[in-house]
């Protein structure tokens, strides 16, 4: 399953919802209800109704937080099990439970029907419990700490399919696709964080990271902005630009120093630019994080000296 590619991936909910063949029939369905409710929806490319109802049934399951699964057989394709069923009109939602079939609907009902639906399938059926959201997100943190974004991705997109309004999980994903380069799907993400909790920590700590990437990327090789600077030590401009090239490479005390040296030497330059800039690399980095209380405390030695 892939949750983060570079340059451009999506999140993706695992498990809950699955595609089926003859083959695989026994073990997605049969098995697994053994385990937990299974709902087979049997469709085609040509239903019309089957498309309105889909939709429908993803949005449910997912409501669920995992107490029960959906797995969609396509008849065109694998018409030998329906067959077998005596299906013999589609869309057709089969619910398995204990390895058997247990109860179905037929046609595109409503949302208010799946659900109860549902609801009375999950009613006493011991499912999965609903998971420690705080340990899977430190696991998380730690995994994204690790410098492997793609494995955090997964975690945090676990944690979205059990609760998809999570803000933590939401942040937290946004600033995987940071890290692989891809901002405009961080920024997606993040856009599905509702306006009242844009002010949260996380949010803003992801969005600060955003805006200091789209910087980095209009910029030159560090190479060429550490020329400029050598060439030039009062070209402020050059040495604000190389230290957000050197953030953007995950350089945090080179980027760190360069903004320092401004401070130093101009504190008032671009109304105080280069303190701003360097409160926003504390802010995207975290205020646990070893860069950014090293640099506050060094700040505080050229401000109040």
């Amino acid at each position: 399953m892939t949750i983060v590619e570079q340059g451009g991936g999506t999140a993706q909910v695992p498990d809950l919802i699955k595609d089926t063949t003859t083959q695989s029939f026994v073990k997605d369905v049969i098995e697994e209800s053994k385990r937990q409710p299974v709902l087979i929806d049997f469709w085609a490319p040509w239903c019309g109704p089957c498309k309105q109802l889909t939709p429908i049934l993803e949005k449910a399951v997912k409501a669920a937080k995992g107490k029960v699964k959906l797995v969609k057989m396509n008849i065109d394709e694998h018409p030998a099990i329906p067959g077998q069923m005596g299906i013999q009109s589609i869309p057709a939602v089969i619910a398995f439970v204990g390895g058997r079939p247990a109860d179905g609907f037929m046609g595109a009902v409503p949302e208010s029907q799946v659900s109860a639906f549902i609801e009375k399938l999950t009613k006493g059926v011991p499912g999965v419990g609903e998971p420690d959201i705080g340990e899977i997100l430190k696991e998380a943190e730690a995994v994204l700490a690790e410098g492997d974004p793609t494995g955090a991705a997964q975690i945090y997109a676990e944690i979205l399919s059990f609760d998809a309004a999570n803000i933590a999980a939401l942040a937290g994903l946004a600033k995987c696709y940071v890290e692989t380069g891809a901002i405009e799907q961080a920024r997606e993400t993040l856009a599905q964080v509702p306006e009242a909790k844009r002010g949260d920590s996380a949010v803003s700590a992801v969005q600060a990271a955003i805006d200091l990437a789209e910087q980095a990327q209009s910029l030159g090789p560090i190479g060429e902005l550490e020329q400029k600077v050598a060439a030039n030590p009062l070209d402020h401009q050059a040495r604000f630009d190389l230290a957000t090239a050197l953030n953007a490479a995950g350089k945090r005390k080179e980027a760190t120093d360069q903004l320092l040296e401004i401070v130093k030497r101009d504190r008032k330059w671009n109304e105080d630019g280069a303190r701003k800039q360097l409160v926003q690399f504390f802010e995207a980095w975290g205020g646990a994080d070893e860069a950014t209380i090293e640099g506050h405390k060094r700040l505080s030695t050229i401000l109040f000296s």
